[in-house]
Protein backbone atom coordinates (compact mmCIF):
# COMPACT_ATOMS: atom_id res chain seq x y z
CA UNK A 1 0.00 0.00 0.00
CA UNK A 2 1.33 3.53 -0.73
CA UNK A 3 1.91 5.91 2.05
CA UNK A 4 3.56 9.10 2.66
CA UNK A 5 3.38 11.48 -0.42
CA UNK A 6 2.35 11.18 -3.78
CA UNK A 7 3.03 13.54 -6.39
CA UNK A 8 1.20 13.81 -9.85
CA UNK A 9 0.33 15.98 -12.93
CA UNK A 10 -3.11 16.03 -13.66
CA UNK A 11 -4.68 17.78 -17.21
CA UNK A 12 -7.74 19.82 -17.30
CA UNK A 13 -9.85 17.10 -17.85
CA UNK A 14 -8.84 15.00 -15.15
CA UNK A 15 -8.53 18.01 -12.35
CA UNK A 16 -11.96 19.07 -13.51
CA UNK A 17 -13.42 15.14 -12.16
CA UNK A 18 -11.35 15.28 -9.57
CA UNK A 19 -12.65 18.24 -8.02
CA UNK A 20 -16.44 17.08 -8.80
CA UNK A 21 -15.61 13.85 -7.14
CA UNK A 22 -14.23 15.46 -3.99
CA UNK A 23 -17.24 18.06 -3.58
CA UNK A 24 -19.11 14.75 -3.47
CA UNK A 25 -18.09 13.73 0.03
CA UNK A 26 -18.15 15.03 3.15
CA UNK A 27 -14.00 15.94 3.68
CA UNK A 28 -12.61 18.70 6.05
CA UNK A 29 -11.97 22.21 3.31
CA UNK A 30 -9.60 24.69 3.82
CA UNK A 31 -8.36 27.45 1.41
CA UNK A 32 -4.99 27.23 0.08
CA UNK A 33 -3.47 30.05 -1.71
CA UNK A 34 -2.72 28.74 -4.99
CA UNK A 35 -4.82 25.53 -5.06
CA UNK A 36 -8.10 24.47 -6.55
CA UNK A 37 -9.01 22.86 -3.40
CA UNK A 38 -7.52 21.37 -0.31
CA UNK A 39 -8.83 18.26 1.33
CA UNK A 40 -9.23 16.14 4.03
CA UNK A 41 -10.68 12.47 5.01
CA UNK A 42 -10.34 9.22 4.21
CA UNK A 43 -6.46 9.13 5.77
CA UNK A 44 -5.24 11.46 3.08
CA UNK A 45 -4.58 15.11 2.79
CA UNK A 46 -4.85 16.03 -1.04
CA UNK A 47 -4.17 19.23 -2.24
CA UNK A 48 -4.87 19.72 -6.13
CA UNK A 49 -2.84 23.18 -7.20
CA UNK A 50 -3.77 25.50 -9.73
CA UNK A 51 -1.22 24.11 -11.85
CA UNK A 52 -2.45 20.98 -12.19
CA UNK A 53 0.24 18.96 -9.44
CA UNK A 54 -2.23 17.05 -7.25
CA UNK A 55 -0.09 16.35 -3.71
CA UNK A 56 -1.26 13.40 -1.54
CA UNK A 57 -0.05 12.90 1.67
CA UNK A 58 -1.36 9.79 4.60
CA UNK A 59 -1.96 6.59 4.73
CA UNK A 60 -4.98 5.90 2.71
CA UNK A 61 -3.37 7.00 -1.00
CA UNK A 62 -4.15 3.85 -2.82
CA UNK A 63 -7.68 3.58 -1.39
CA UNK A 64 -8.29 7.58 -2.74
CA UNK A 65 -6.89 7.14 -5.60
CA UNK A 66 -9.34 3.46 -6.38
CA UNK A 67 -11.84 5.79 -5.29
CA UNK A 68 -11.39 9.11 -7.19
CA UNK A 69 -8.66 8.14 -9.57
CA UNK A 70 -8.67 4.99 -10.46
CA UNK A 71 -6.82 5.42 -13.82
CA UNK A 72 -3.49 6.39 -11.87
CA UNK A 73 -3.98 3.57 -8.96
CA UNK A 74 -2.10 1.54 -10.50
CA UNK A 75 0.69 3.66 -11.63
CA UNK A 76 1.41 4.73 -8.27
CA UNK A 77 1.04 0.87 -7.26
CA UNK A 78 3.81 0.34 -9.61
CA UNK A 79 6.48 2.61 -8.53
CA UNK A 80 8.38 2.67 -5.33
CA UNK A 81 6.57 3.56 -2.66
CA UNK A 82 7.04 6.81 -0.98
CA UNK A 83 8.98 7.93 2.59
CA UNK A 84 5.85 7.45 5.71
CA UNK A 85 5.29 10.86 7.10
CA UNK A 86 7.93 11.06 10.07
CA UNK A 87 6.35 11.07 13.80
CA UNK A 88 4.59 13.98 14.83
CA UNK A 89 3.85 15.55 10.67
CA UNK A 90 1.64 18.26 10.60
CA UNK A 91 -0.42 16.78 8.49
CA UNK A 92 -1.02 18.75 5.42
CA UNK A 93 0.03 19.53 2.84
CA UNK A 94 3.38 20.97 4.16
CA UNK A 95 4.21 18.66 6.74
CA UNK A 96 7.78 17.57 7.65
CA UNK A 97 7.78 14.16 6.02
CA UNK A 98 11.31 13.26 6.43
CA UNK A 99 12.74 11.79 3.03
CA UNK A 100 15.12 8.43 3.15
CA UNK A 101 18.29 7.59 1.41
CA UNK A 102 19.57 10.99 1.94
CA UNK A 103 16.73 12.86 0.12
CA UNK A 104 16.47 10.64 -3.05
CA UNK A 105 12.39 10.06 -2.76
CA UNK A 106 12.82 13.68 -3.02
CA UNK A 107 14.69 13.73 -6.84
CA UNK A 108 11.81 12.05 -8.75
CA UNK A 109 9.96 15.46 -9.00
CA UNK A 110 10.88 18.95 -8.50
CA UNK A 111 13.34 20.24 -5.50
CA UNK A 112 14.50 22.84 -4.03
CA UNK A 113 17.77 22.31 -1.51
CA UNK A 114 18.97 25.16 0.51
CA UNK A 115 22.19 25.73 2.28
CA UNK A 116 24.47 28.53 3.99
CA UNK A 117 27.87 29.34 4.60
CA UNK A 118 29.77 31.22 7.18
CA UNK A 119 27.78 30.70 10.23
CA UNK A 120 30.80 29.45 12.24
CA UNK A 121 33.55 32.08 10.69
CA UNK A 122 34.18 34.85 13.12
CA UNK A 123 34.92 37.09 10.01
CA UNK A 124 32.87 37.77 6.55
CA UNK A 125 28.77 37.38 5.95
CA UNK A 126 26.40 35.20 6.71
CA UNK A 127 25.00 33.20 3.37
CA UNK A 128 21.92 31.65 2.96
CA UNK A 129 21.46 30.05 -0.33
CA UNK A 130 18.62 28.09 -2.06
CA UNK A 131 18.52 26.12 -5.82
CA UNK A 132 15.57 24.61 -7.40
CA UNK A 133 16.21 21.33 -9.81
CA UNK A 134 13.91 19.99 -12.00
CA UNK A 135 12.42 16.24 -13.01
CA UNK A 136 15.79 14.41 -14.11
CA UNK A 137 18.09 17.16 -13.21
CA UNK A 138 19.81 15.49 -10.62
CA UNK A 139 21.94 12.99 -12.33
CA UNK A 140 23.32 15.94 -14.71
CA UNK A 141 24.33 17.73 -11.08
CA UNK A 142 26.27 14.68 -10.12
CA UNK A 143 28.01 14.36 -13.48
CA UNK A 144 29.56 17.58 -13.12
CA UNK A 145 30.89 16.60 -9.81
CA UNK A 146 29.22 18.76 -7.45
CA UNK A 147 29.22 17.97 -4.05
CA UNK A 148 29.18 19.01 -0.31
CA UNK A 149 31.22 22.55 -0.46
CA UNK A 150 33.05 21.10 2.70
CA UNK A 151 34.58 18.56 0.16
CA UNK A 152 35.92 20.80 -2.33
CA UNK A 153 38.41 23.51 -2.19
CA UNK A 154 37.85 27.31 -2.58
CA UNK A 155 38.78 27.35 -6.40
CA UNK A 156 36.22 24.85 -7.11
CA UNK A 157 33.79 26.13 -5.11
CA UNK A 158 33.95 29.54 -7.05
CA UNK A 159 33.79 27.56 -10.67
CA UNK A 160 30.82 25.05 -9.56
CA UNK A 161 29.24 27.46 -7.69
CA UNK A 162 29.25 30.09 -10.67
CA UNK A 163 28.03 27.38 -13.37
CA UNK A 164 25.08 26.71 -11.11
CA UNK A 165 23.97 30.09 -10.51
CA UNK A 166 23.88 30.63 -14.36
CA UNK A 167 21.94 27.37 -14.69
CA UNK A 168 19.65 26.81 -12.28
CA UNK A 169 17.16 28.92 -10.59
CA UNK A 170 18.83 30.30 -7.12
CA UNK A 171 17.86 32.60 -4.67
CA UNK A 172 20.87 33.78 -2.09
CA UNK A 173 20.51 35.99 1.03
CA UNK A 174 23.84 37.94 2.41
CA UNK A 175 24.24 39.22 5.67
CA UNK A 176 27.09 41.51 5.93
CA UNK A 177 28.80 41.94 9.65
CA UNK A 178 26.86 45.16 10.73
CA UNK A 179 23.31 43.82 9.35
CA UNK A 180 23.53 40.19 10.42
CA UNK A 181 24.88 41.45 14.10
CA UNK A 182 21.12 43.64 13.88
CA UNK A 183 19.04 40.47 13.13
CA UNK A 184 21.00 38.52 15.39
CA UNK A 185 20.82 41.11 18.58
CA UNK A 186 16.89 41.07 17.63
CA UNK A 187 16.45 37.34 17.97
CA UNK A 188 19.61 36.40 20.31
CA UNK A 189 19.87 32.88 18.55
CA UNK A 190 21.20 32.14 14.51
CA UNK A 191 18.77 29.30 14.06
CA UNK A 192 16.11 32.17 14.09
CA UNK A 193 17.79 34.19 11.85
CA UNK A 194 19.03 31.53 9.39
CA UNK A 195 15.19 30.66 9.55
CA UNK A 196 14.18 33.97 8.21
CA UNK A 197 16.58 33.98 5.60
CA UNK A 198 15.27 30.81 4.27
CA UNK A 199 12.06 31.59 4.29
CA UNK A 200 12.85 34.87 2.38
CA UNK A 201 14.74 33.08 -0.22
CA UNK A 202 11.96 30.21 -0.53
CA UNK A 203 9.15 33.46 -1.07
CA UNK A 204 12.11 35.09 -3.54
CA UNK A 205 12.01 31.63 -6.04
CA UNK A 206 7.85 31.62 -5.54
CA UNK A 207 7.33 35.02 -6.04
CA UNK A 208 9.81 35.31 -9.56
CA UNK A 209 8.25 32.48 -11.06
CA UNK A 210 11.16 30.23 -10.00
CA UNK A 211 9.10 27.62 -7.97
CA UNK A 212 5.57 26.14 -8.19
CA UNK A 213 3.63 25.46 -5.29
CA UNK A 214 3.53 22.11 -3.72
CA UNK A 215 7.58 22.13 -4.65
CA UNK A 216 9.84 20.13 -2.27
CA UNK A 217 12.08 21.69 -0.11
CA UNK A 218 15.01 20.27 1.42
CA UNK A 219 17.35 21.68 4.22
CA UNK A 220 20.04 20.36 5.99
CA UNK A 221 19.03 20.66 9.61
CA UNK A 222 20.43 23.27 11.34
CA UNK A 223 18.76 23.24 14.64
CA UNK A 224 17.54 20.59 17.22
CA UNK A 225 14.06 22.14 17.06
CA UNK A 226 12.74 21.36 13.84
CA UNK A 227 10.07 23.50 14.04
CA UNK A 228 11.61 26.30 14.27
CA UNK A 229 11.96 26.52 10.70
CA UNK A 230 8.25 24.83 10.20
CA UNK A 231 6.89 27.40 11.65
CA UNK A 232 8.88 30.00 9.58
CA UNK A 233 7.42 28.06 6.73
CA UNK A 234 3.78 28.09 7.67
CA UNK A 235 3.30 30.63 4.98
CA UNK A 236 4.50 29.40 2.16
CA UNK A 237 2.83 26.48 0.12
CA UNK A 238 6.31 24.42 -0.03
CA UNK A 239 6.89 20.60 1.33
CA UNK A 240 9.50 21.41 3.80
CA UNK A 241 11.83 18.41 4.80
CA UNK A 242 14.64 18.76 7.13
CA UNK A 243 17.66 16.04 7.59
CA UNK A 244 20.63 16.00 9.16
CA UNK A 245 23.73 15.58 6.50
CA UNK A 246 21.30 16.82 4.01
CA UNK A 247 23.96 17.90 1.53
CA UNK A 248 24.45 13.95 -0.08
CA UNK A 249 21.42 15.49 -2.08
CA UNK A 250 22.70 17.18 -4.99
CA UNK A 251 20.04 19.88 -4.75
CA UNK A 252 21.26 20.80 -1.30
CA UNK A 253 25.08 20.41 -2.87
CA UNK A 254 24.58 22.89 -5.04
CA UNK A 255 23.28 25.11 -2.63
CA UNK A 256 25.79 24.77 -0.35
CA UNK A 257 28.49 25.64 -3.24
CA UNK A 258 26.67 28.61 -4.19
CA UNK A 259 26.86 29.64 -0.39
CA UNK A 260 30.27 29.13 -0.27
CA UNK A 261 30.96 30.91 -3.71
CA UNK A 262 29.06 34.37 -2.28
CA UNK A 263 30.89 33.51 0.91
CA UNK A 264 34.29 33.75 -0.36
CA UNK A 265 33.45 37.11 -2.64
CA UNK A 266 32.12 38.78 0.79
CA UNK A 267 35.21 37.70 2.46
CA UNK A 268 37.26 39.20 -0.30
CA UNK A 269 34.90 42.24 -0.42
CA UNK A 270 35.47 42.89 3.11
CA UNK A 271 39.05 42.17 3.32
CA UNK A 272 39.27 45.23 0.97
CA UNK A 273 37.61 47.59 3.12
CA UNK A 274 39.62 46.30 6.50
CA UNK A 275 42.90 46.30 4.12
CA UNK A 276 43.90 42.62 5.57
CA UNK A 277 43.01 39.39 4.34
CA UNK A 278 40.35 37.84 6.93
CA UNK A 279 40.52 34.30 6.65
CA UNK A 280 37.92 31.53 7.15
CA UNK A 281 36.68 30.17 10.31
CA UNK A 282 37.07 31.07 13.80
CA UNK A 283 40.48 29.28 14.98
CA UNK A 284 44.71 30.75 15.51
CA UNK A 285 44.45 32.39 11.36
CA UNK A 286 41.24 34.83 12.44
CA UNK A 287 42.86 35.40 16.12
CA UNK A 288 46.04 36.15 14.29
CA UNK A 289 44.28 38.72 11.74
CA UNK A 290 41.57 39.83 14.51
CA UNK A 291 45.09 40.51 16.40
CA UNK A 292 46.75 42.42 13.03
CA UNK A 293 43.52 44.39 13.02
CA UNK A 294 43.42 45.46 16.73
CA UNK A 295 47.29 46.55 16.19
CA UNK A 296 46.76 48.44 13.35
CA UNK A 297 43.58 50.47 14.17
CA UNK A 298 43.86 50.67 17.56
CA UNK A 299 41.34 53.20 19.28
CA UNK A 300 38.85 52.88 15.92
CA UNK A 301 39.82 48.76 15.91
CA UNK A 302 36.18 47.91 17.90
CA UNK A 303 34.22 49.95 14.47
CA UNK A 304 36.47 47.73 12.38
CA UNK A 305 35.52 44.91 13.70
CA UNK A 306 32.06 45.49 13.57
CA UNK A 307 31.99 45.95 10.12
CA UNK A 308 33.89 43.03 9.20
CA UNK A 309 33.44 40.00 12.30
CA UNK A 310 30.52 38.19 14.19
CA UNK A 311 31.29 40.16 17.44
CA UNK A 312 28.97 38.13 19.46
CA UNK A 313 31.49 34.86 19.03
CA UNK A 314 33.45 34.72 22.48
CA UNK A 315 36.58 35.60 20.45
CA UNK A 316 35.87 39.00 21.01
CA UNK A 317 36.81 38.63 24.26
CA UNK A 318 39.99 38.22 23.82
CA UNK A 319 40.81 41.59 22.25
CA UNK A 320 37.93 43.66 24.08
CA UNK A 321 37.25 41.81 27.38
CA UNK A 322 34.11 44.05 28.49
CA UNK A 323 32.18 44.92 25.24
CA UNK A 324 30.15 41.83 24.53
CA UNK A 325 28.96 42.27 28.53
CA UNK A 326 28.36 45.90 28.09
CA UNK A 327 26.82 45.85 24.07
CA UNK A 328 24.31 42.77 25.01
CA UNK A 329 26.15 40.64 22.50
CA UNK A 330 25.60 37.63 24.55
CA UNK A 331 23.14 34.91 23.81
CA UNK A 332 20.70 33.89 26.71
CA UNK A 333 21.92 30.38 27.38
CA UNK A 334 25.29 32.41 27.44
CA UNK A 335 24.32 34.68 30.26
CA UNK A 336 22.11 31.52 32.73
CA UNK A 337 25.51 29.56 32.26
CA UNK A 338 27.79 32.71 34.28
CA UNK A 339 24.66 33.28 36.24
CA UNK A 340 24.90 29.73 37.19
CA UNK A 341 28.70 30.19 37.81
CA UNK A 342 28.53 32.70 39.88
CA UNK A 343 25.96 31.41 42.05
CA UNK A 344 28.24 28.45 42.35
CA UNK A 345 30.89 30.38 43.51
CA UNK A 346 29.59 32.07 46.78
Amino acid sequence: MAQGTVVLKLGATEQAALERSIDAQDYERRRQPHARFWARGDGVVAVLYTSGKLVLQGSGIDLFLLRHLPERAAEVAGSEPPAAPSEGAAGDARGSTAPTSHGEQLEAGALIGGDESGKGDYFGPLVVAMVRIGEGEAAELRTRGVMDSKKVTDASAHRLGGWIMGRFPHAVRVLDPPEYMARWSERKNVALVLSELYTEAARELLDEGHAEPGDAVLIDQFSKNEGRLGRAFDALDLRLHQEHRAERAPAVAAASLVARKVFLEGLVRLSDEAGLDLPKGAGTPALDAARELQRTWGDRALERFEAVAKVHFRTTDRFFPDVRQERGWRSPSEESGRSWARRRRR
